[in-house]
């Protein structure tokens, strides 16, 4: 048997990354793993519209590998779904071109895209390594459940066949939550259960005193006044929210002087907001497009409650990420959601808000009511939901969880 102390990881991802130095379920774990004295090296997009060549770059001690491709975000229905057919055959390849002569031991993705799986095929046969991957989406069931495909028609069948091939090159499915693991078992009997387990999001926390309270300049800056309770929901502004439930939650508030709600972020349902709140005249509340991570994390901290909202029509037990920021900032949680999420649970036995399901306005606002009048419970509740972050959803717990998988091979 032999110990391995050093890999070289291979990161394939959607995602824009820039810097490892930024803050992100991603870059989190990367930067552990560099950390750690692993060799690091990301493979990521660079859209057409960026004007920038493919490119192999090294910075903050990785390796990143930008792939020119089509414009997948902020375009039209055709584009995308053309860039994100060829996506797969540009990353391949890249990585022929680029990292022929590397010998990796690991490659790591998430989904999604669920339709990774030649990438993930071709880097196994090339380097014989192992795979682990992070599930973060169930598709196509999470398109069924939203009525944007139909069980059994043509789509389906298709990108369930891709789903099924990539957890047939999985070595390791890593899922967020127990709900997850369960689901995935039930609905794919030929997946070993031994190859799936828990390695939630995670994230390498700031230091509790940079969410200190004792001064609220970003207030200001955005003209929410100082003595209101501040509620904020964080997050992707799309259909898989359900926020037609936010737009009743917005006007059963408008007379509450005492409360603000601020909205952060973009998405499908942005303009759907933002023409709230304009024919509705609220002057309790304010809709902001997305932030930089650092001015995000400035804001959450002078926040008092989180909001978490999803569909509820969703079958599949999704576990949002934004979870994690809330408990780092130790603000209280209320989540409205599907019934099937494990999050209910998570808030149960954490101590760490409330649950209701998306549409239960009544229930909802008794939440609130609660939270709101009660400062001593808003700061318990969220000091147990960042205690339960330090224990259960770091980077140095999924680390562990990854690795274990490589302490003993023969």
């Amino acid at each position: 048997m032999r110990l391995v102390c050093i890999l070289r990881l291979l990161f394939l991802t959607l995602s824009n990354i820039q810097s490892i130095a930024e803050r992100g379920i991603y870059t989190d774990l990367l930067r552990e793993f560099r950390d750690r004295g692993h060799d690091v090296y990301i493979v990521c997009p660079s859209e057409r519209r960026f004007g920038r060549p493919t490119e192999l770059m090294s910075i903050d001690g990785v390796t990143i590998l930008r792939v020119r491709t089509g414009n997948i975000t902020k375009t039209g229905f055709f584009e995308k779904t053309v860039s994100t057919a060829l996506l797969e055959f540009q990353f391949i390849s890249a990585i022929r071109r680029f990292l022929s002569n590397v010998e990796f031991d690991l490659v790591l993705y998430s989904t999604p895209p669920i339709t990774f799986d030649r990438v993930v095929g071709h880097v196994k046969s090339r380097y014989g390594c192992q795979s682990y991957l992070l599930l973060k989406d169930i598709t196509p069931q999470d398109l069924v459940d939203m009525e944007i495909i139909r069980k059994g028609g043509l789509i389906w069948h298709y990108l369930r066949r891709r789903e099924k091939r990539l957890y047939a090159l999985s070595d390791h499915i890593g899922c967020m939550s127990a709900a997850n693991v369960a689901y995935l078992l039930k609905n794919n009997d030929e997946i070993p259960s031994c190859k799936v387990e828990e390695c939630p999001n995670s994230i390498c926390p700031r230091p509790v005193h940079d969410f200190e309270r004792c001064c609220r300049p970003a207030r200001g800056s955005y003209g929410i006044p100082d003595d209101s309770i501040l509620l904020v929901y964080g997050g992707n502004l799309g259909r898989p929210q359900g926020l037609g439930f936010l737009l009743d939650i917005l006007d059963e508030m408008r007379s509450r002087e005492e409360i603000y709600l601020l909205i952060v972020g973009s998405g499908t349902e942005y303009g759907r907001i933002q023409s709230h709140l304009t024919s509705g005249k609220h002057q309790n509340a304010k809709l902001i497009s997305s932030l930089p991570k650092a001015e995000y994390d400035d804001l959450l901290a002078e926040c008092d409650v989180g909001l978490i909202f999803l569909d509820p029509r969703f079958t599949i037990p999704n576990f949002p990420s934004r979870l994690t920021a809330y408990m780092e900032a130790a603000l209280p949680i209320i989540a409205a959601t599907d019934p099937n999420t494990d999050i209910k649970d998570v808030l149960h036995d954490s101590g760490s808000g409330y649950w209701v399901l998306n549409g239960d306005l009544a229930g909802f606002m008794e939440a609130v009511d609660q939270l709101v009048s009660d400062a001593a419970l808003r700061r318990e509740t969220g000091q147990k939901g960042r205690a339960y972050l330090e224990k259960h959803y770091t980077t140095s717990r999924a680390y562990s969880t990854i690795m274990s998988h490589f302490m003993d091979q023969p």
